[in-house]
């Protein structure tokens, strides 16, 4: 029986990635992004294993419309993977509530919305897997990126305080905290990225980590620990580093 798998974020980067591993193993995948024509290029590369479901995840009663299509059309998700979202590079001294509005916006209430439309239905047949894209920086403020890291953080909480009602219901839930990952996203920055890797990469240790069964996929592992380091120092010592990553 062919697996079901809806991935949001899907035209580019880790979302992206993540459809063509699973369709190469034989997957079923529904593709959701804002960019049609990204969405029907991805279809294109695997016809018949995935298909285009164009979504704005910020957009409630749409969001719970195209879950209700992929299933009507395919049948019951077996995964939800949410890599739906975007980076915002961030200033002190420029502060814009909007722009933490917008960020936040799409990468936690779009996520929100999504947990919403499939959480109901996996918790009725007592089967299917969530798994939400955070990042490593979720775990440390960082000079710059504390828009985005906000949200990550709260992704990352949001997944723990979910994970053992989840378990109970009989519904598997996984948080992905990758590092650097080139991606759109990564393109856009102008500082050293350490332990960079590739899209391919990620999504094979995503793809692998989906199967251990562990509650937090983390890559690659020399990030991983530099930063759970990083979040463990004592906090005049953090910032003692973290200065030094502010711009001149």
């Amino acid at each position: 029986m062919n697996k079901i798998a809806w991935i949001t974020g899907a035209s580019s980067g880790i979302g992206r990635a993540v459809a063509l591993r699973l369709a190469d193993e034989g997957w079923q995948v529904a593709a959701s992004a804002r960019s049609t024509d990204k969405l029907a290029e991805l279809e294109a590369l695997r016809p018949g294993r995935i298909l285009s479901f164009p979504v704005d995840v910020t957009q409630q009663d749409a969001v719970a419309a195209t879950v209700a299509e992929i299933e009507d059309r395919m049948g019951p998700l077996d995964l939800a993977l949410f890599s739906a979202g975007s980076y915002k590079r961030d200033s002190a001294t420029c502060f814009q509530g909007k722009d933490l509005a917008e960020v936040m916006t799409l990468n936690v209430i779009g996520t929100g919305y999504c947990l919403d439309a499939v959480i109901p239905k996996m918790v009725a047949r007592r089967a299917g897997h969530i798994a939400v894209v955070a990042s490593v920086a979720g775990y440390v403020g960082l000079p710059g990126g504390a828009f985005y890291g906000a949200t990550k953080a709260a992704l990352i909480n949001l997944c723990e305080g979910l994970y053992p009602e989840l378990e109970k219901e009989g519904v598997r839930l996984t948080v992905i905290n990758p590092g650097f990952v080139e991606t759109p996203l990564t393109q856009k920055n102008d500082f050293p990225m350490p332990f960079l890797i590739g899209v391919d990469e990620a999504a094979e240790s995503i793809v692998k980590g989906l199967k251990s069964g562990r509650f937090e996929i983390i890559f690659p592992w020399k990030m991983a620990v530099a930063i759970k380091l990083l979040n463990a120092l004592p906090r005049p010592l953090l910032f003692m580093i973290t200065r030094k990553m502010l711009r001149r």
